[in-house]
């Protein structure tokens, strides 16, 4: 079953409280996500490591319920 843009905005916004989501259904499948996600706790950290921070907010469900993310990560300017 496909997760919702709700759901996994949700899920980074748990483990990110500041952070701005924008999510986008890259194939009208809600199965495939785009995500840009700014936070301060991104500031210092290499891309890799933001990356790996929002994986883990995601829990477990990437490859599962959350089959592809194209993911942009930022701190805020």
């Amino acid at each position: 079953m496909a997760m919702a843009a709700s759901e996994i905005e949700a899920l980074i916004k748990s483990a990110l409280p500041d952070a701005q989501v924008t999510m986008q259904d890259l194939a009208g499948d809600n199965d495939h996500w785009g995500a840009k996600v700014v936070s301060s706790a991104f500031k210092g950290l290499s891309r890799v490591k933001q990356h790996q921070i929002v994986y883990a907010a995601l829990r477990g469900r990437m490859g599962g319920e959350l089959h592809a993310l194209a993911l942009q990560t930022a701190a805020p300017e």
